[in-house]
């Protein structure tokens, strides 16, 4: 039986406790890493947990794609068993495909998130993302669905949104969706048509004292300061970063840059996870935004194999490659590490 059979077989062991939701009684602030489109995937997930992050997104995965193709569900979920706390999330534009996605991935995740905030038009246009929060109906219909499906109390169910241009919409429908059943809510302090206006944290404070459940600010997290402060401001029981994280993977643990340990992790687990150069790559132009020169950073970014990069890295900041410490990190990630390689056919529509 191979590896990832094995993990199939076992996927994580149930409980009636929620492990995300327990975070939000025992910790000040919970510190999450946010979904991002190619880069919060396995290998990142594995250094931010380095580094203080309490809990990891997935990217963003369109839920009907991910149901009907076995080349979806391999290309875009891949997990192994120390990448917990973690949840996956959907864009859906309906009930079944929520419900049938979260179905999937459900042994092996801590939770599954519905994507009520993404801005682009694509998205919007094909019923997702933020298209969602102008129909909280759909919304409570897509998370009792799901629940009924799902039924494990060890098993969130939250959404993540972006602001009303009244907060008052916002706010209703956040009370309907808590009324649904979600665990948790992750606002981006935005609305749809904002980009790089500031966050209204004003908002935020509004919905986190109009509801019950544990509400995350998103939005503008930079630095471990800037969680403090907005814990303090708003009272929400967890952070969640984007950018910030990327810059700096080590955040969440007190560095204002990303330490030259945190790029010797991302080297190894990167190539012990066989990420594709362009990703490796970029993500390591993020960390050294604010640690390289600009002579540095005119040559690093222009750098188009693992090979220059890592000459580069070991001239200019004496970060080894050692293939013996790479062999043994391969390996171990190996043991556990799993796709979604389901014994389930494409689905035709």
């Amino acid at each position: 039986m191979d590896k990832c059979n094995n993990l199939k077989s076992g996927g994580i062991a149930r409980s009636n406790i929620n492990i995300v939701e327990d975070l939000f009684k025992s910790k000040k602030v919970v510190k999450i890493c946010a979904p991002m489109v190619r880069y919060s995937k396995l290998a990142f997930r594995t250094l931010i947990r380095r580094y203080e992050c309490d809990v990891a997104f997935t990217p963003m995965i369109v839920s009907n794609s991910f149901v009907k193709s076995v080349k979806a569900r391999d290309s875009e979920f891949t997990t192994n068993s120390n990448d917990h706390p973690l949840v996956v999330q959907f864009a859906a534009s309906n009930s079944k495909d929520l419900a049938d996605a979260t179905e999937i991935i459900s042994p092996y995740a801590n939770g599954v998130d519905l994507n009520c905030g993404c801005p682009q038009r694509w998205a919007m246009a094909e019923g997702y993302g933020a298209h969602l929060i102008k129909k909280p109906e759909l919304i409570r219909d897509m998370v009792r669905q799901t629940q009924s499906r799902i039924n494990q109390k060890d098993f969130s169910i939250s959404i993540k949104i972006r602001l009303h241009k009244n907060i008052r919409e916002t706010v209703d429908l956040c009370q309907k969706a808590e009324h649904a059943g979600i665990s948790w809510v992750t606002v981006h302090g935005r609305t749809v048509q904002q980009r790089t206006e500031p966050v209204d944290y004003d908002a935020i404070k509004t919905i986190n004292d109009s509801l019950s459940i544990p509400v995350v600010a998103n939005g503008d997290i930079k630095f471990l300061e800037d969680v403090e402060k907005v814990h303090a401001n708003t009272g929400v029981k967890g952070v969640m970063a984007a950018r910030g994280m990327l810059q700096n993977p080590a955040m969440y643990a007190g560095y204002e840059n990303t330490p030259l340990q945190c790029v010797q992790d991302w080297v190894d687990l990167a190539i012990g996870l066989g990420t594709p150069f362009p990703c490796f790559h970029y993500h390591l132009i993020a960390m050294m935004e604010r640690v390289a020169s600009k002579p540095e950073k005119k040559v690093f970014n222009t750098l188009n194999s693992t090979s220059a990069v890592l000459d580069f890295l070991k001239e200019y900041y004496n970060v080894q490659y050692n293939d013996q410490q790479q062999a043994k990190i391969t390996e171990s990630l190996a043991d556990h590490l799993c796709g979604l390689n389901l014994d389930q056919p494409d689905i035709q529509s």
